[in-house]
């Protein structure tokens, strides 16, 4: 049965990773530093060869794509962005740390949500719808393997819910630039919403990919 992978990549550093704000669907770019270090990684690792790339609609997500995959076709997955979280978007722990809707949140589950944002829960849902557009795209156009650039929680979330071997989240968690390669079978994918996850991206230098398109 015909299978359909995925490079799911996280997008590069913004200054965001500096401050230690929270900036899930804030609008950041890539840093400086974030922009050299993906140029570095294409430059010393192989980046698979895809047919096409999905991408978060955040700046970050867009120019990270640009740099790994400059020659594919871009398209825009709003089910991509990272998770909202809402009031406390912009600020830091410190910052919170007296509110009682903070502190609820801390406590987890997957309804918690911030005021105004988003419960796991959601940014779960959101990612399997996301899955399907892409998936139903790929069929669409007959494409055998693309890349995915999205955010850190949605890639860590996604594939602990939907991957094969099961893991917890923070066991996906992975640099800038860096990912998992997954392959979805149709009927894998509508039988149980599950997909196999093969291994980390990039490769190590000297790793050929042989490929027809």
């Amino acid at each position: 049965m015909r299978g359909y992978r995925l490079s799911i990549i996280r997008h590069g550093s913004t200054e965001s990773a500096k401050t230690g704000v929270y900036a899930g669907i804030t609008d950041l770019p890539l840093s400086p530093e974030g922009r050299a270090e993906l140029e570095k990684k294409r430059s010393e690792m192989v980046y698979p060869k895809v047919n096409k790339v999905y991408s978060s609609p955040l700046s970050r997500c867009i120019q990270s794509a640009e740099i790994i995959f400059p020659d594919r076709e871009l398209m825009v997955v709003d089910e991509l962005r990272e998770m909202n979280f809402g009031d406390f978007e912009g600020l830091k722990a410190e910052d919170l740390l007296g509110l009682e809707s903070y502190k609820d949140w801390l406590k987890g589950g997957m309804d918690a949500a911030p005021p105004n944002g988003e419960s796991i829960r959601e940014m779960i849902l959101r990612s399997y719808n996301a899955i399907q557009k892409i998936l139903f795209d790929m069929m669409r156009e007959n494409l055998t393997h693309c890349g995915v650039v999205t955010h850190s929680g949605i890639m860590m979330n996604m594939l602990s819910c939907f991957g094969l071997p099961k893991m917890k989240p923070m066991e996906f968690a992975c640099p800038p630039g860096e990912g998992y390669e997954i392959i979805i079978t149709t009927q894998l994918w509508q039988m149980g919403g599950t997909f196999e996850i093969l291994g980390r991206v990039p490769y190590e230098a000297g790793f050929e990919e042989d490929y027809d398109f």
